[in-house]
């Protein structure tokens, strides 16, 4: 029997010449039937906890860090929610003259089709939004989609049957993607300093076991890192 999913995507350190050492992406994905309900349960928590807003990593504090350790233990309590992250080791490592046909969005492309093709089931359909990244990116959008349906043989685009761009304030479940993200990306650049960020990184890798510097498994669905290291040449 055919589902619909939805998937919210969010990126952090993607931009070509930022001189951050890594670029991660990151997608959380649920049934569409629940996406409502569990958006619902995010607005919930923002009131109980008086954090108002928008929810994103850069506005973690000790201020509201029972906030973010309920916001980390509600989704490893939600069965249908799952996370996906590809972070991309040694950006500065990269080639795109070798690999990309010398464009750095080329690549960043590339990587969204390896962080989606292994969340996609070609029996099933999907809603997918990508927080926007520029005015430019929706022909480019569309070129995902079609390289992700012709991947499973699907020529007429059933699969992803609404691909679209969006401003994460519109979906409170991109804004967590983008909290799950921040903490992937704060352990991977080896940041420190600021202790309500240390706190949520290492309650989440408590809650999976391991760090997330570390590659999972292919058959883990809750919360997969996979790492991305760049050739240097051909």
């Amino acid at each position: 029997m055919t589902q619909m999913f939805n998937i919210y995507c969010d990126e952090s350190c993607h931009l070509e010449h930022d001189r951050q050492p890594i670029m991660a992406l990151g997608a959380i994905s649920c049934p569409h039937s629940e996406a409502g309900h569990l958006a619902a349960a995010i607005r919930e928590m923002k009131f109980t906890y008086r954090a108002a807003g928008e929810l994103k990593w850069t506005k973690v504090s000790m201020s509201r860090i029972d906030y973010y350790l309920r916001l980390v233990d509600w989704f490893f309590s939600e069965e249908c929610l799952h996370f996906r992250t590809l972070v991309v080791q040694n950006k500065a490592l990269l080639n795109h003259d070798a690999f990309n046909q010398g464009f750095h969005d080329t690549f960043y492309y590339k990587m969204y089709f390896n962080l989606l093709e292994k969340i996609l089931n070609p029996q099933d359909q999907y809603r997918i939004y990508l927080d926007i990244k520029d005015t430019r990116s929706r022909k480019k959008l569309q070129k995902l989609r079609d390289v992700l349906c012709r991947n499973v043989h699907d020529f007429s685009n059933r699969m992803i049957c609404h691909f679209q761009n969006i401003h994460s304030h519109e979906a409170d479940l991109m804004q967590l993607a983008d909290f799950l993200l921040g903490a992937v990306s704060y352990r991977n650049r080896d940041l420190s300093g600021n202790p309500a960020k240390e706190a949520v990184v290492t309650h989440i890798e408590n809650r999976i076991g391991r760090s997330l510097k570390t590659l999972s498994v292919l058959s883990e669905r809750k919360f997969n890192v996979f790492i991305f290291t760049p050739r240097e040449s051909l």
